[in-house]
């Protein structure tokens, strides 16, 4: 994906099937040196990241960024957490809607825009169990009219 100066580093598929996405904000990472190369090369796992609100400001843990192969002792800690940069009015928007209707903060996407890292972080609530299996049943439903639809086509 590359259009307008986005390019994808990595995206959550797993959070889209375990949550619903009711919200989702574009969010700069406060990130030191050696970790935006290793961003930029796409060494980064994040199966379980999340954001969490502290003194008024946002926080992502669990995203693990792989020390740079090529730099020297002055490398970084790979899981330390990691200051989102937003406004002030939106934290609190997001703490009023994260206490109130119990919604999880969840990393979607990380991609580079105009060479800065951003995190498209997402409002989630938690899928039920019959949920996931609906949106299961739907792709399987979708996959198969695709097939039927290319073999009409075929002859």
């Amino acid at each position: 994906m590359k259009t307008e100066g986005k390019k994808l580093i990595a995206q959550n598929k797993k959070a889209r099937f375990n949550y619903s996405v009711e919200d989702s904000l574009e969010c700069g990472i406060e990130l030191q040196g050696t970790e935006v190369k290793s961003f930029k090369d796409g060494s980064i796992s994040f199966p379980d990241a999340f954001a969490e609100i502290q003194k008024g400001e946002v926080w992502l843990k669990g995203l693990h960024i792989s020390e740079y192969v090529y730099s020297s002792v002055f490398n970084h800690n790979p899981d330390r957490p990691k200051k989102l940069l937003l406004h002030k009015e939106e934290i609190k928007r997001l703490e009023r809607k994260v206490t109130e209707k119990g919604f999880t903060l969840i990393p979607l996407d990380f991609y580079l825009k105009d060479g800065r890292v951003k995190v498209n972080l997402g409002l989630c609530k938690g899928k039920k169990m019959f949920d996931k299996r609906a949106d299961i049943k739907e792709r399987d439903l979708h996959r198969e009219v695709q097939r039927e639809f290319r073999r009409r086509l075929d002859g």
